[in-house]
């Protein structure tokens, strides 16, 4: 029988799960996208990339803390999955939930440019690219990086 996932709001407890899938799912973010060097743990960042800033949601399978997204303004802020659970339809789900809480209003987003699982993901659920930078990497401002600025318009 399959298990069935859940998406919930974050509770505390849930922090050494969110924490360990970020750090995993980031070192791939950044091997495909900038440059692994750039990794800090998001232990080390939570408070100043304002993490907790909007509302945070974590997808749970039989229990288990399996992704994360956080909205903030009007924009998908973290949105990372257990890389054991990459393209189990985890990332899918988040994303939708987060958007779901928009209603219609434009929804933005930045990926970093590499990160083709993740740009596909966000073109295939009606999010644009509005412009490509190159400028320094949030959270860890030493390094380059390029990325696209996506949005998703708002629905009428």
């Amino acid at each position: 029988m399959p298990t069935e996932r859940v998406i919930r709001p974050y509770r505390p407890d849930d922090w050494p799960a969110v924490t360990r899938i970020h750090d995993a799912a980031r070192l791939d973010e950044l091997r495909d996208g900038a440059n692994v060097a750039a990794f800090l743990p998001l232990a080390d960042i939570a408070e100043g990339e304002g993490f907790f800033d909007g509302d945070v949601w974590v997808a749970e399978e039989s229990g288990e803390v399996v992704g994360f997204v956080a909205f903030a303004d009007d924009e998908i802020t973290w949105l990372y999955v257990d890389p054991a659970r990459y393209r189990q339809g985890h990332g899918r789900a988040l994303l939708r939930h987060a958007l779901a809480s928009a209603q219609d209003r434009p929804v933005e987003l930045t990926v970093l440019v590499g990160n083709d699982g993740a740009l596909a993901l966000y073109l295939a659920e009606g999010f644009r690219i509005e412009q490509t930078k190159t400028g320094r990497l949030a959270g860890n401002e030493a390094f380059p990086a390029t990325g696209h600025i996506m949005v998703r318009p708002g629905r009428s």
